[in-house]
């Protein structure tokens, strides 16, 4: 890919220092590690919005099943556990 933009940034002098001397020790380029910094940063973003998108479908399908009839009350689902959790209990003992 060809590299033809230029990115000005301003930071702190000892941030800019410290990573400097970083790339030096590892003989590398500032402005490959720049490169690998900024696409990691955008493939956690990315993961991140499809984490997102992936939540909403799964809550409103939760909401689209209790609007239905099909979901079940806290107070239900708590009811059950709590049933299953006497169960293991006396079965413990």
């Amino acid at each position: 890919m060809a590299k033809e933009a230029v990115f000005t940034m301003k930071l702190e002098p000892e941030l800019r220092a410290d990573f400097m001397a970083e790339v030096i020790a590892e003989n590398r380029p500032a402005s490959q590690v720049m490169r690998e910094l900024m696409r990691s940063y955008i493939e956690q973003r990315r993961q991140a919005r499809e984490y997102d998108e992936y939540l909403l479908r799964k809550v409103e399908a939760g909401r689209a099943s209790m609007r239905v009839g099909r979901g079940r009350s806290n107070d239900e689902v708590e009811a059950t556990f709590a049933a299953r959790r006497n169960q293991v209990a006396a079965g413990q003992t």
